[in-house]
C-alpha cells in the first residue's frame, strides 16, 4: 500500500509589499476613531487611509489578520487570482487566538474592514511594476465572502455552547491586485510568522514589520529616525516625546528579548529626540 501523502507544514515566511509596509496603515490601538490617516512621504507624495462611513480605521487585530492572510498567500504559492479560502476556525488557530464566538465576530469584522477601507496614493505608494510612485486607490481585500456552515453542520453546534450564536463559517477572500503585483515583482520584505505572532505587543509587531522594511544589516549602520517621524509612520496617536517613549519602550524591550534587534534606544540632541535601531 502506498504511503499516505504527507501534509505540507505551514509556511513560516510572510512576504509583504515593501512599499505598503513603509506607510502608515493600521492604528496601534483599537479605538473608535473614524478619522483618516494622512501621511506625506519624504519625496512629497501623499498617502491616505480612508475608513468607510461610520467605521474606524483598521487596528491591531486587523494588522494580525492581514499578516496571516499574506502568510497563507505565500503558503499557497501566490495564486494568480489572489483568492484564498479557509475556515474561520483554522484561521484563528493559525494566529494563535482563542476560538470562540467573540473572536469569530472579530475576524468577520476585520475582514470586512480590510475590504471597505480605501487606501489612496498620490505619489505616496511605490508601484514596482512601473518603477515609480503610483496614483491609485484600492482596498487591501478586493472581495470578501463568508458563508455560514451548512444546516447539517449546525446540529453539532449544540455541543459547543460558546459557538451557539456565532457559528463558524467558510471564507473566500481576494487580495488586492496592486500589492500582489509588487510582491510578484520582488519588491518585498520578509517576516518570520512564528516570531511575529510571539510578540505580544501590537507596537512591537509593527516595529518588527517596519525594521524589516528598512533592511538593517546585522552589524551594519544603525537606522536613526526622528521620534516625531516614527510616530507618523507607525502610526501612533501620541505626539509628545515623553508620551512616545512610554509607548515605545516596552516594545523595544520585547524586540531586544526576542533578539530581533541588537540595540533600540532614544537619543536627545537639544530639544530634538530620535530613535536608534541596530541589528
Amino acid at each position: 500500500m502506498p504511503d499516505a501523502p504527507r501534509r505540507r507544514p505551514p509556511a513560516r515566511t510572510v512576504l509583504l509589499d515593501r512599499a505598503l509596509e513603509s506607510l502608515p496603515l493600521f492604528r496601534l490601538s483599537d479605538s473608535s476613531e473614524e478619522s483618516a490617516v494622512t501621511f506625506t512621504t519624504d519625496s512629497g507624495g501623499r498617502w491616505r487611509v480612508l475608513p468607510a462611513p461610520g467605521e474606524r480605521i483598521p487596528g491591531t487585530f486587523d494588522q494580525d489578520v492581514f499578516v496571516e492572510l499574506l502568510r497563507r498567500y505565500h503558503e499557497a504559492d501566490a495564486p494568480r487570482d489572489g483568492a484564498l479560502t479557509f475556515t474561520l476556525h483554522a484561521f484563528l488557530r493559525s494566529m494563535g487566538r482563542r476560538v470562540d464566538g467573540r473572536t469569530y465576530e472579530q475576524l468577520r469584522g476585520a475582514l470586512g474592514r480590510l475590504e471597505r477601507t480605501v487606501l489612496e496614493s498620490e505619489g505616496g505608494w511605490f508601484d514596482a511594476t512601473t518603477g515609480k510612485p503610483g496614483h491609485t486607490r484600492f482596498a487591501l481585500l478586493a472581495s470578501v465572502a463568508i458563508d455560514r456552515r451548512r444546516h447539517t453542520d449546525r446540529d453539532q453546534l449544540a455541543l459547543f455552547p460558546s459557538l451557539a450564536s456565532n457559528e463558524p463559517g467558510d471564507a473566500r477572500v481576494v487580495l488586492a491586485a496592486q500589492y500582489r503585483a509588487n510582491i510578484a515583482a520582488g519588491h518585498t520584505t520578509t517576516l518570520n510568522a512564528p516570531r511575529y505572532f510571539a510578540l505580544t505587543s501590537p507596537v512591537a509587531r509593527r516595529l518588527y514589520r517596519l525594521l524589516e522594511t528598512v533592511g538593517l544589516e546585522p552589524g551594519g549602520a544603525p537606522w536613526v529616525i526622528a521620534l516625531e517621524r516614527l510616530a507618523e509612520v507607525l502610526p501612533l496617536a501620541q505626539r509628545y516625546p515623553s508620551h512616545l517613549q512610554r509607548v515605545l519602550q516596552p516594545a523595544h524591550e520585547m524586540l531586544l528579548a526576542a533578539e530581533l534587534v541588537k540595540d533600540a534606544r532614544f537619543h536627545q540632541n537639544g530639544r530634538a529626540w530620535s530613535a536608534i535601531y541596530r541589528r
